[in-house]
């Protein structure tokens, strides 16, 4: 008896512990971690500067990163460096895409990555594999969105539903980035018609907004459709922004402001957004850049 009623004291306390903090039970799942993310596109440096790759990501506590995919690195490259990245909580997602994607014969470079990724995960340990896909694929740069948009378009999504099915096949998430005026595009095509920010949030797990503005007002404002429609179909938004040196237009990048005002404006960002269910956290672009900021 007296150890019945010390398990049941202990039960106590630990849900009234729990309660405290926030904590509920029976619904561990719907209880989820917000992602801080960046890109490496230099994939070089997971074999020329993989202590320092990881101690910059462990440090600013990143925990996903987008990792470029060079299939002239070796697959025990990869390995290496995403099962040392999984030890410290940080997942890799395989990184692919360009505006030549769009283009006429496109689709057999999105076959190569798709082909890579199969073989790579199929001969990896589990901690060695890729936690998903995410594609920048950006068609605006693509030349036929000037002289031919619809068609442009109507290629992209074509894309992005064979890279649903291919990573279906993986059972990995997919992701893609989205600039944040895809809300002002209109479609109407074979794959219905509509706004193309809503049509890309419902085709992948989770879209990452390129909210390219340095003041929190700013990146509020140009986000807000595309975290209520992500909202509505329970799908993530992943809030990106800029570090980049850029000629002009600055008030796109952090580059000149620095990181503490850039971690002050994400905060706000953060704070405006944290009761949306859709709200997934943020991502800095880039790995090198950011490493280059001012403090």
């Amino acid at each position: 008896m007296k150890s019945c009623s010390l398990l049941t004291v202990t039960i106590v306390i630990f849900v009234t512990i729990a309660s405290t903090f926030g904590l509920s039970f029976g619904k561990v799942d719907a209880v989820t971690v917000e992602d801080k993310a960046t890109w490496l596109w230099d994939t070089s440096r997971i074999i020329e500067d993989e202590a320092g790759v990881l101690s910059f990501l462990e440090n600013k506590q990143v925990n996903k990163l987008y990792l470029q995919i060079n299939t002239d690195i070796g697959s025990v490259d990869y390995k290496r460096f995403i099962s040392h990245a999984t030890a410290k909580g940080i997942k890799i997602y395989a990184l692919d895409g360009a505006p030549d994607w769009v283009s006429k014969d496109g689709y057999k470079m999105q076959n190569q990555l798709f082909d890579w990724l199969h073989t790579y995960n199929k001969n990896a340990d589990v901690t060695e594999q890729f936690s998903g896909v995410h594609l920048d694929i950006e068609p605006y740069l693509n030349s036929g969105w000037s002289y031919n948009q619809t068609q442009t378009i109507e290629s992209y999504q074509a894309l992005l539903t064979r890279a649903k099915k291919e990573t279906k096949q993986l059972q990995l998430p997919l992701e893609a980035d989205m600039p944040f005026w895809f809300d002002e595009i209109k479609y109407n095509n074979r794959f219905g018609k509509g706004l193309l920010a809503e049509w890309v949030i419902n085709q992948v797990e989770s879209v990452s907004i390129m909210a390219y503005r340095n003041t929190a007002k700013d990146i509020i404002k140009i986000v807000q459709h595309e975290v209520a429609y992500a909202k509505k179909v329970n799908k993530s938004i992943v809030i990106s922004v800029e570090t980049g040196a850029l000629d002009d237009n600055q008030n796109i990048t952090f580059y000149d402001n620095g990181e503490a005002f850039m971690n002050k404006q994400l905060a706000l960002v953060q704070r405006h957004y944290a009761k949306k269910t859709s709200y997934q956290g943020v991502a800095i672009h880039h790995v090198d850049s950011w490493m280059n900021m001012q403090p």
